[in-house]
């Protein structure tokens, strides 16, 4: 058979070049399919159709969003679909009319949430997007969200809240690719970081060189602590137990009763909700106790400390009563409740610092106050050795560390127990 004047397609694309590639210029795959890099490292899918006898180029998103295998695939639906006579951009910018940012979030996760490793990774990616996005891109068409738009959502955040917020643009960027490839948005991702964001704000590692989260002052506890006993409400509560247990904002918030146990006074968090992957179990002292046993229980949420619609409480209102605390010092025309060395006012996480160093002052083993904090202590060798997560002797510190919130002097000057 002749084969004379048929064109070979040229050797395919790689998914590392795809990754590595750099110089600007047009990458061709087959099929019609090539990669396009902008001279700003910007990447682009595209690819060259001919619909209804009209040549045309169509974008299919980026990369690393859009992966060579997907890009791919997505080529061959289009061309299927011309060849059958349909248009697939016009099927995409009528498809494009009317969806929301909230809807794009609801259709992404609900093809990709199986995706995800477990079931603390997939509530958080849903969290931060309901509480920081929502508010500012919700009710808006992903057609129209534009660079500005992502940076309303992002700025209020980046300095304090930096690693959160950088974990929030790839979600976002993920939502807008997904709308992208389903044809409910055309153009440039503008959640994307390189050659875009990077432009206007600081990158992530520099902002957290800066500093650690703002802890409050060890002179200043006891004070601090009298001023929250007086506050009302579930968040001040909140705040009142992850101060004397030293837990993370996320831990308390998600709290649930059947992780307690009132009668042995421990309350064990599952693998599921930490940061390290591993349980948890966190003695609790009698003021911790005293703060669960006052709490309304609601038959419709399985939370300890509920919102008000029986939901998780969110970590901007625990933040909340500690931003008010502080207005009402400085209101007063004092200073406030300010961290030692940046001079910034202290935030909720920044408690757990105020007492790692308590804990170092007071003479507690090193690794008793990191177990404490649920952070992981020696080599891989070391913890496979150490089994016990000398839960009873951090009973004694957590009782200590709460009489030092309530202005009792530790007697005999620093307290040691080795035994």
């Amino acid at each position: 058979m002749a084969t004379k004047g048929i064109r070979k397609p040229q050797k395919a694309l790689a998914a590392r070049f795809v990754e590595t590639v750099t110089t600007p210029g047009k990458y061709f795959d087959g099929q019609g399919l090539f990669l396009r890099v902008q001279p700003n490292g910007a990447k682009q899918w595209v690819q060259r159709i001919t619909i209804r006898g009209k040549r045309c180029e169509l974008g299919l998103g980026s990369p690393p969003a859009i992966t060579l295998a997907t890009a791919r695939k997505l080529a061959l639906e289009n061309r299927g679909a011309a060849m059958l006579g349909r248009d697939p951009i016009q099927e995409r910018r009528e498809a494009r009319d009317g969806l929301t940012f909230a809807q794009a979030v609801d259709s992404y996760l609900a093809a990709k949430l199986d995706e995800f490793r477990n079931e603390k990774h997939k509530a958080q990616w849903r969290s931060t997007l309901d509480t920081y996005a929502k508010p500012f891109l919700g009710g808006k068409q992903v057609a129209h969200i534009t660079l500005q738009d992502v940076l309303r959502v992002l700025e209020p955040i980046w300095q304090q809240k930096t690693e959160t917020a950088s974990r929030l643009r790839g979600r976002i960027e993920a939502v807008l690719s997904w709308a992208t490839v389903a044809g409910y948005r055309t153009g440039e991702n503008p959640a994307r970081w390189k050659g875009n964001l990077s432009e206007v704000l600081p990158k992530p590692a520099k902002v957290t060189k800066a500093g650690n989260q703002p802890s409050l002052a060890l002179s200043d506890a006891s004070r601090w602590w009298d001023m929250l006993l007086q506050r009302e409400g579930m968040a001040a509560r909140a705040l009142e137990f992850l101060t004397l247990t030293a837990a993370r904002s996320g831990e308390v918030r998600g709290m649930e009763w059947g992780e307690v146990d009132l009668k042995a006074a421990i309350w064990t968090i599952p693998a599921a909700r930490m940061k390290a992957e591993r349980e948890h179990r966190v003695p609790l002292t009698p003021q911790a106790l005293a703060i669960l046993e006052a709490l309304p229980k609601r038959a419709d949420s399985p939370f300890v400390f509920h919102a008000p619609k029986g939901g998780q409480l969110s970590d901007m209102s625990i933040s909340a009563v500690m931003r008010r605390m502080q207005e009402s010092e400085v209101e007063a025309g004092r200073a406030g409740f300010l961290d030692r060395v940046s001079k910034r006012p202290a935030v909720p996480h920044g408690l757990r610092s105020t007492f790692r160093q308590w804990a170092a002052e007071q003479g507690f083993p090193r690794d008793m106050a990191e177990l404490a904090l649920a952070h992981f202590i020696g080599s891989e060798v070391e913890r496979a050795y150490q089994r016990s997560d000398m839960l009873e002797r951090r009973r004694d510190m957590m009782a200590a560390w709460a009489g030092f919130l309530h202005g009792e002097a530790a007697e005999g000057g620093n307290v040691v127990r080795l035994a």
